[in-house]
């Protein structure tokens, strides 16, 4: 994505070897720029950024626990945890979405 590649160019971490081109780069996943002299132009990208959501859906749960699991383990394990409905699972892993 082009938001993770607006890297300062003091902050850009080589990714390429001297005279690779942009095509070279990007096909390696990195970034290429080279518009500032004496900076990488071939670098790493930012990470992506990834929201972490409890799924409303209770048949989209995948189950994180055990039977009898009280919320506590389940909230220490980093799971969302809903005593409700019954017959599907009530500790349950995030749903994970790039923003």
């Amino acid at each position: 994505a082009k938001c993770q590649c607006k890297v300062a160019p003091r902050d850009r971490k080589n990714c390429g070897y001297p005279g690779i081109s942009a095509a070279e780069c990007k096909k390696a996943g990195c970034c290429f720029n080279a518009s500032v002299p004496g900076m990488p132009w071939c670098f790493t990208p930012k990470p992506k950024k990834v929201k972490r959501t409890c799924p409303s859906d209770p048949h989209a749960r995948r189950n994180c626990g055990f039977p009898g699991i009280t919320a506590k383990e389940c909230e220490r394990k980093g799971c969302c945890f809903r005593a409700h409905p019954a017959g599907v699972p009530w500790c349950f892993y995030h749903h994970v979405v790039e923003e």
